[in-house]
């Protein structure tokens, strides 16, 4: 079992190294793209600088869901504490939901100001458009990095900090559209850019939403698995049937409890036998997929209809005359 545990140690030091360089990455860019949003006069940067922030706060928390989902199983949580991924996801899909619909309002509010004249239109900064080039570079490195550690974990968290990346792609290229029309006197496009991104961010977010709700709500995995562990298990010599498969998941893992039916006339040994060794084949199969595998076993009674005996004289029994 010594494999397995290193398994899930390179694992979380994959997940750890991921987080810590989008951390260190969000803290950088959250204070130059703020500044220079600032003092550039670029709505739509702006707007990425306070995007890049509550990227900071809910890494933190992601940081705290990771450190807490890497603890053993306990008496009290007998599967470990692997839920925590899933939920470390939601809420990340949370922050990304609510930034998205901030920024949407803000921008909005800024095309309203400048289209009625309420607020002049101010040239860019040629620093805000450096800054976007150098964000856009940053974000593909980023989201690259991270979509490759996607397979190596199966972590929901690592998949919704890919998607936040390519959200920040798509803000970068809406800074560089609102600088360059900016600079050509169409002032609105700036903080309309900012609108536009702000979308696609709230459909992100609602997508990472329903996502890991349904790993917490124990959802199926596709039927290509489900259907393979069916045909692994009846593989065994000895299994007749399966008489029940429940799969539950606990973060990147299944637990399987399964009935399966063995001959009636065998014995309790020859039972137990024939379900430790579905357990050892699924856990092999699917070494990457499964923690656990319960096998439980029921005798399989072939009910044979018996025969119908006549009286000599040809009456069914039960029958008087």
């Amino acid at each position: 079992m010594l494999w397995r545990y290193k398994q899930v140690a390179d694992r979380d030091s994959i997940t750890r190294i991921t987080v810590n360089l989008g951390l260190f990455s969000n803290i950088i860019l959250s204070i130059v793209k703020t500044f220079i949003g600032i003092i550039g006069h670029s709505a739509a940067l702006l707007a990425d600088g306070i995007n890049s922030t509550s990227d900071v706060v809910y890494y933190i928390a992601v940081k705290i869901f990771m450190k807490q989902a890497e603890k053993p199983a306990d008496v009290e949580h007998p599967y470990g504490h692997r839920q925590l991924e899933s939920i470390s996801a939601l809420v990340v899909g949370a922050f990304i939901l609510t930034t998205g619909i901030a920024i949407f309002w803000e921008s909005i509010n800024k095309v309203y100001d400048i289209i009625s004249k309420t607020e002049i239109g101010r040239p860019l900064s040629v620093w805000t458009l450096v800054i976007a080039i150098f964000t856009f570079c940053l974000k593909i490195f980023l989201y690259t990095y991270t979509k490759k550690n996607i397979p190596k974990t199966n972590n929901p968290t690592l998949k919704a900090l890919a998607d936040d990346h390519l959200n920040d792609i798509m803000a970068a290229v809406a800074v560089f559209i609102g600088v360059l029309f900016g600079r050509l006197g169409y002032y609105w496009m700036d903080p309309a850019a900012g609108a536009v991104v702000a979308i696609y961010i709230v459909k992100t977010g609602i997508e990472i939403i329903m996502e890991s709700s349904q790993e917490l709500m124990d959802y199926l995995p596709d039927e290509n698995f489900v259907r393979e562990l069916r045909t692994e298990t009846l593989a065994v010599e000895g299994v007749r049937s399966i008489e029940d498969l429940g799969i539950h998941r606990f973060g990147p893992y299944f637990t399987v409890n399964m009935t399966i039916t063995v001959d009636g006339s065998i014995s309790v040994d020859k039972g137990n036998m024939i379900s430790d060794t579905v357990e050892k084949r699924l856990l092999n199969k699917f070494s990457s997929g499964l923690r656990q595998v319960h096998i439980h076993y029921h005798p399989y009674l072939e009910i044979q209809p018996s025969p119908q005996t006549e009286t000599d004289s040809g009456t069914k029994p039960g029958v008087s005359l």
